[in-house]
């Protein structure tokens, strides 16, 4: 089974690219899932009801989000009707019922075009970004809850510190799948398969323009640095990538056969 993670989806033109181009990387390299991280494809921040069905629309069977995923008001709403948009596991329950604190999911299991039976499970991590639930407990409880024919198990660590990402890559080898770190819009170049069969690479990296500070127009993010004074990001515009993940599965055993990186240039100019 092979499957094709996409990262941070940013703005306009990350989902432009997908339009253009997922379907041919889909038929040409054999794809059998598709998944992605969208927390940033509302301009940048956070993701709308109308840009996740369009983004599921493209052929997306379910995505992860992140912190930035309460930015749109309107997400609040949605989230619970729509399992294949999923929250970070990690968030805390409300005081005395054990009821998520949160709207939404942190895990969503599906099947795959092929009639596969796969899980998403998504956590955030704690090392400079807001302080929630221990990541590594949140995915032992919600590993815990898959059925045992559920054997592809892909687990996206939206994360800002490498040492955290690599740590739940270890915590979970021979457990899941793959472990996918998101967040930092870089891609790193330290894929491998872990010695009990679990895929691993420190962060997939952006979907969007890299002539950019992590996505955002260059020259705005340049003045904040320089003067400090309150910016308004916006979305850069051009050298457009698709950055992902493709990993090779046994769906019987669950176990990663190979993961590759993916950064396809397409120098788009809006």
């Amino acid at each position: 089974m092979r499957i094709l993670f996409i990262g941070d989806i940013f703005g306009s033109p990350g989902r432009r690219v997908l339009h253009d181009h997922l379907q041919d990387i889909v038929k040409q390299r054999e794809i059998d899932l598709v998944l992605a991280n969208g927390e940033n494809a509302a301009a940048g921040f956070g993701i709308t009801p109308r840009l996740a069905q369009e983004l599921l629309g493209l052929g997306i069977e379910a995505m992860t989000t992140g912190n930035h995923v309460w930015d749109r008001k309107e997400i609040m709403e949605y989230l619970p009707l729509e399992p294949r948009l999923v929250r970070a596991a990690n968030y805390p329950a409300l005081q005395g019922t054990g009821v998520p604190s949160a709207p939404g999911h942190g895990m969503y299991v599906g099947k795959s075009r092929g009639g596969v039976p796969y899980a998403l499970l998504h956590v955030q991590g704690r090392v400079y970004l807001p302080s929630l639930d221990c990541p590594f407990r949140a995915a032992d409880a919600e590993l815990a809850r898959l059925p045992a024919d559920c054997r592809i198990r892909i687990v996206d660590i939206h994360a800002e510190a490498t040492s955290e990402k690599q740590a739940l890559g270890w915590y979970l080898d021979g457990r899941v799948t793959a472990v996918l770190g998101t967040h930092t819009h870089v891609p790193t170049a330290d894929e491998r398969i872990l010695p009990q069969g679990t895929a691993y690479l420190t962060d997939v990296g952006m979907t969007g323009p890299y002539e950019s500070v992590i996505g955002v127009d260059k020259d705005i993010a340049l003045r904040k640095f320089l003067n400090q004074m309150p910016a308004r990001f916006e979305p850069a515009k051009n050298d457009v990538r698709l950055a992902g993940a493709i990993i090779d599965a046994d769906e019987e055993t669950g176990r990663a056969r190979s993961i590759e990186r993916l950064l396809m240039q397409v120098r788009e100019t809006a």
